[in-house]
């Protein structure tokens, strides 16, 4: 089990099965706002879905494929950030976020994504992490920059995002790049 304490407000940790109803209801609440970018947001339509989503994820976890963690707010779950496709050999994953929309445009994803790429890059030996998103997500590409990535380049319609094809943005980070930085 993984928690990152943030702030006196904000923890980073784990799902546990008890999160199931706490997650279904921010995504729900959030649900057109996440739904622009997130495809999986409408394939979660029920809390046996979250539940799922928590079993999956704890899977992963332990197999060191994946981590995923439930932003919480005042003991509250407004987000998540994750780290996916972990590369153990090249030494590099994804990460991906998503925020409630009453938290978007305060600043919680950036800080959040401060102490997790720190944990990721002292904790499990990644030497780089990326971030992909589509050209149109303008807020997504503001917190890569505020991250400190670069962008290397974009893939042309490499996503289908309801239904269209979409150029992604891949954007990375170096461990040599954020070495010597304070959060």
């Amino acid at each position: 089990m993984v928690t990152i304490t943030v702030n006196n407000d904000i923890i980073l940790r784990t799902y546990k099965p008890e999160d199931a109803d706490g997650l279904f209801t921010a995504i729900n609440a959030s649900r057109r706002h996440l739904g622009i970018w997130l495809d999986w947001i409408k394939h979660t339509t029920r809390t046996e879905h979250s539940m799922q989503y928590i079993k999956d994820s704890l899977h992963q976890a332990n197999m060191q494929e994946a981590l995923y963690l439930g932003i919480f707010y005042d003991g509250i779950l407004v987000g998540g950030v994750n780290m996916y496709q972990w590369d153990r050999e090249v030494k590099k994953a994804l990460i991906g976020y998503w925020i409630v929309k009453e938290q978007e445009g305060k600043g919680v994803i950036s800080i959040c994504l401060q102490y997790f790429t720190r944990f990721l890059f002292e904790k499990t030996g990644l030497n780089k992490i990326e971030i992909h998103f589509s050209v149109a997500n303008k807020r997504s590409a503001k917190v890569a920059e505020r991250l400190g990535c670069k962008i290397e380049g974009i893939i042309r319609q490499s996503a289908l995002r309801n239904g269209v094809r979409e150029d992604v943005v891949v954007c990375g980070l170096l461990k040599s790049e954020w070495e010597g930085r304070v959060v």
